[in-house]
């Protein structure tokens, strides 16, 4: 059972057992049921045997449609990786809270796009004094997103239960800390569960010690997942 505020998911094998609570809840609440899960909290569910497909579509458009992007011309990657961002580039902005809000909004979306965790990651950094700059680069994230809106994350029904995970790290990348960053995803068979993008808390002296907190880090998530199941 998944709850938030009032909205509630039910998962399970025995669809005897869900029917039961649920009318059990609707003695003391009045709830209303909607069926087989489609749309929850901005995120849209689609299954067939195959799997299924979760992802934010019209989260995504409404972004779009809110920033005046919806006829924009799309972008094949999220950021220009060859500019480093920092806080003394640019002119500041007289209003930061558009470009605060829409960081918040991409935060979420980073729920089922794995693909914007970094970028959304890096320019949350200078959300305190965000500068024209930083304002260019959430508009190219913009442009990445009306590439493929209806991108999200599979979960196939044939995948077993082995978990992998993929690790990553960058090397004194901020300019301004010279800390590192870690990235990582992690794998139930096919199917991608948990991922991050996250500053290392130290400057680390060399590349290899670097990979070795990268991995540390990752290693710890699979041990707590590894519990879970």
């Amino acid at each position: 059972m998944l709850i938030y505020v009032d909205n509630v998911i039910l998962a399970g094998y025995d669809i005897d057992e869900i029917n039961a609570i649920t009318d059990l809840l609707n003695c003391t609440f009045r709830i209303k049921n909607l069926g087989n899960l489609t749309y929850f909290l901005g995120f849209e569910i689609a299954r067939n045997n195959k799997g299924i497909h979760l992802c934010q579509r019209k989260y995504t458009l409404d972004i779009l449609k809110e920033a005046g992007m919806l006829g924009s011309a799309p972008m094949p990657t999220p950021m220009n990786f060859s500019r480093h961002k920092s806080t003394n580039i640019g002119e500041p902005l007289t209003d930061p809270t558009p470009f605060r809000r829409l960081l918040g909004c991409l935060i979420y979306l980073t729920h089922t796009r794995p693909d914007i965790t970094f970028v959304v990651h890096h320019l949350s950094q200078f959300i305190a004094a965000p500068t024209t700059l930083h304002r260019q680069a959430s508009m190219r994230i913009l442009h990445y997103l009306k590439h493929h809106p209806g991108q999200g994350i599979f979960f196939d029904s044939t995948s077993n239960l082995q978990l992998k995970a993929f690790c990553d790290s960058d090397w004194a990348g901020c300019p301004t800390t010279r800390r590192s960053v870690t990235g990582y995803i992690i794998y139930i068979g096919n199917s991608p569960i948990c991922w991050k993008s996250k500053k290392q808390q130290t400057v680390s002296r060399s590349s290899s010690e670097v990979e070795y907190r990268a991995i540390a880090s990752t290693t710890c998530e699979i041990q707590w997942l590894h519990h879970l199941m």
